[in-house]
């Protein structure tokens, strides 16, 4: 009997993901018994390969697979994707198809990080910028200078993004913004260019998107904006395409879809359309992505396609006390006492709530009233004040925290800068773009010795070298012997054993690479990793985290760097490439992601520390919430998590039709709307108690006036 297809919806932590899985399950069993099969083997390679299960993100995706292998026992793999994961792996599977509909060169399409398409960008837009004279674009591009250059460059990269997850045409981006922005743009008022009007600066940013998108397509290049815009643009409506997804797949199991593109909603529509089974979960209260890509509304469609199934709340803070904490929040005249399971942490300064808060969860836990595992701090933004003091005050008192996805950027770790440092020893050319204080560091840093656990060259000894045997001639470096410091005996002989083997690997690589023996930065890397860190250190997980994402990203560099001088006429020196690289890395926005550890068995206990788009993506629960800063009017903002213009991407933006411009009212009723599903999907993900951290002055000292200011004055203060 063909079943159908299946819509669950329901709040926070009501169960829609376990429903999801006991229907992959039944799906499974149905397809095992009316499959008449020669093999145990067959039957398996034949169901791993026609279902489609899909995630909202890569944690969640993980999580999701190893919850769907249990239940089925192991009895064959599970293939979770993330919808831009699985149209990266289509777009490069089904290149062919697309390099022939539009002429394009025959190569494999390398992707870009967003660093290095942001740096690719900028490189190209300033040379778009010579080449149209005195004109008043570019006589814009000119005034871009420093942080202003990097968010128009940003903020133009993201359009192409939003246009592709919503399957808009690139060519209508200048329309939607010139009927989108009723104000105008920020950089007109910040720049204050007369000759420069929304329409055109709307106009420019188009071109600079197609001109980006050509530039990319010629040469195999691939990022996130062009593969939603590749896929749902060209490779979707391909009948062979099709014809293969019709062939293959019989199944769809997406969970969160209201944290997925509108592009992802057309796939599966296609799917339900050709009789394929879809079993679809929805959260009212999630839609963490909407901002970013996602597109929950039109997900909503998919219901009318599917059979209904809506999960009742759980008795808990959400079910009891969700609308009063929502009508207070909306409502800054409301007076209400809140309930027990309500409290607060209040101070004047908002260093004394950080100490106050960190001595609270020390003295909490030390009294064993609560686990480290039953914590959750979660704040509108962390900067890295509340960071470090959070991890400080716990750690000293042995008690394990752990910070969601921090990202801290490469150039930030010694290990990192000090091997940055070593290749301008090697290479020709760089030696000016480091100082005394780079090569001491990297003398310091690169002696480190494993027995003694201390450094051979101390900071100060390293200092006297860098000052008296370090010198830099004609662009290259030399290092002088030991016995150029006139009291070079106050050196010390394990010192000076030290700098003396370490120069010897320099001048060892330098000879190697003037003979083309290791003309490679990644290799040199490598080596340098393994014959001068790997052995002297015991890394920690962090550390090997950058060593690892320093690696990949030197690899990217020179991956994409190659392919572009195989359409560069006038290739680049190595020398350049190298400088570019330097660069990148000291801009610092190149971070360390180390990949989540997987844990068989129980996890280990730590408290956590996240922002709320972090703790929400991740769809964690635990006993206690703290909200930090609750009084700020972070709470309501999008912040990070909303890109530029992206209420205008939307399907259901009436403005496209209607010609009505993005108004400051819709502005303030989607923060609204965005504060109440976050206190309501917190609230969801907290069994006992909130712990409401107000200070009256922020870090900047200004008074804090938020809208949960009133939820603090409705509750007791611990």
């Amino acid at each position: 009997m063909k079943r159908t297809s299946l819509w669950i919806e329901g709040t926070t932590q009501t169960g829609k993901t376990t429903e999801l899985i006991q229907e992959f399950c039944h799906w499974v069993e149905d397809k095992r018994q009316n499959k008449n099969l020669s093999s145990v083997q067959s039957v398996t390679q034949n169901l791993a390969s026609s279902v489609l299960v899909f995630s909202a993100n890569d944690d969640n995706r993980r999580e999701l697979a190893d919850r769907l292998s249990l239940a089925v026992k192991g009895s064959y793999p599970i293939y979770c994707k993330t919808p831009i994961g699985w149209m990266r792996d289509e777009i490069k599977l089904f290149w062919p198809l697309l390099f022939e509909e539009l002429s394009l060169k025959a190569q494999f399409p390398l992707l870009l990080r967003p660093e290095t398409e942001q740096f690719l960008a900028t490189e190209l837009w300033r040379h778009h910028r010579s080449d149209r004279g005195n004109s008043p674009e570019n006589q814009f591009l000119a005034n871009l200078t420093g942080n202003s250059e990097f968010r128009f460059v940003r903020q133009t990269l993201d359009l192409l993004q939003l246009a592709g997850a919503s399957g808009l045409m690139v060519e209508h981006i200048p329309y939607i913004l010139e009927h989108g922005l009723e104000g105008g743009e920020y950089f007109l008022e910040q720049l204050n260019n007369s000759e420069m009007t929304g329409n055109s600066l709307a106009q420019l940013r188009g071109d600079l998107i197609l001109e980006w998108q050509e530039w990319c397509l010629n040469r195999g290049l691939l990022s996130y904006g062009l593969i939603y815009t590749l896929y749902w643009r060209y490779l979707l409506p391909n009948s062979q395409y099709q014809h293969h997804l019709t062939t293959r797949y019989q199944g769809i199991f997406a969970d969160d879809v209201d944290d997925y593109p509108a592009i992802a909603v057309d796939l599966f529509k296609f799917f339900l359309d050709h009789h394929a089974f879809g079993v679809f979960t929805y959260n009212p209260d999630g839609q963490v992505r909407l901002g970013l890509n996602a597109d929950p509304q039109f997900s909503c469609e998919l219901s009318s396609h599917c059979q209904v199934k809506i999960l009742a709340n759980y008795p808990r803070i959400q079910s009891n006390y969700g609308e009063l904490i929502t009508q207070l929040a909306t409502n800054p005249l409301s007076v209400e006492t809140l309930p027990d399971c309500f409290t607060s942490i209040q101070a004047s300064s908002r260093a004394e709530l950080l100490r106050k808060t960190a001595d609270f969860i020390v003295a909490t836990i030390k009294s064993k009233q609560i686990n480290p595992e039953d914590v959750a701090i979660i704040a509108p933004g962390l900067d890295e004040i509340a960071r470090y003091t959070m991890l400080e005050i716990l750690s000293a008192a042995n008690i394990p925290i752990k910070p969601l996805n921090e990202q801290r950027s490469l150039i930030s770790f010694p290990l990192v800068k000090a091997l940055l440092t070593l290749l301008g020893m090697v290479y020709p050319g760089l030696a000016r773009l480091f100082n005394g204080d780079d090569i001491a560091q990297m003398l310091t840093v690169l002696t480190y010795s494993y027995q003694e656990k201390i450094a051979i060259i101390d900071p100060v000894r390293a200092g006297l070298i860098a000052d008296s045997c370090y010198q830099v001639k004609s662009e290259n470096c030399q290092f002088l012997p030991i016995e150029t410091y006139p009291r070079w005996d106050r050196i010390g002989n394990g010192a000076t054993e030290a700098y003396n083997h370490l120069i010897d690997w320099i001048n060892k690589i330098q000879f190697q690479v003037e003979q083309d023996q290791l003309s490679s930065p990644v290799r040199v890397l490598d080596k340098a990793i393994k014959e001068l860190i790997e052995v002297n250190y015991q890394l920690s997980y962090q550390e090997l985290s950058a060593l690892r994402e320093l690696t990949e990203t030197t690899q990217h560099f020179w991956e994409i760097d190659n392919r572009l001088q195989q359409s560069n006429p006038n290739p680049k020196l190595p020398r350049a490439t190298l400088i570019e690289f330097i660069q990148l890395l000291r801009r610092g926005t190149i971070t360390a992601n180390p990949r989540p550890p997987y844990y068989l068995g129980k996890k280990p206990s730590y408290v956590t520390l996240a922002t709320i788009f972090q703790y929400r993506s991740l769809k964690s629960c635990h006993r206690w919430q703290l909200w930090l800063d609750i009084s700020s009017n972070l709470w309501e903002k999008g912040g990070a998590s909303v890109l530029f213009c992206a209420p205008l991407f939307l399907r259901e933006w009436s403005g496209r039709t209607l010609g009505r411009p993005l108004t400051p009212e819709d502005e303030f009723e989607a923060d609204q709307a965005r504060l109440q599903r976050i206190l309501r999907d917190l609230l969801g993900r907290v069994k006992d108690k909130v712990i409401l951290c107000h200070s009256d002055l922020s870090v900047k000292g200004t008074e804090q006036t938020g809208p949960l200011l009133t939820l603090v004055n409705g509750c007791e203060e611990i």
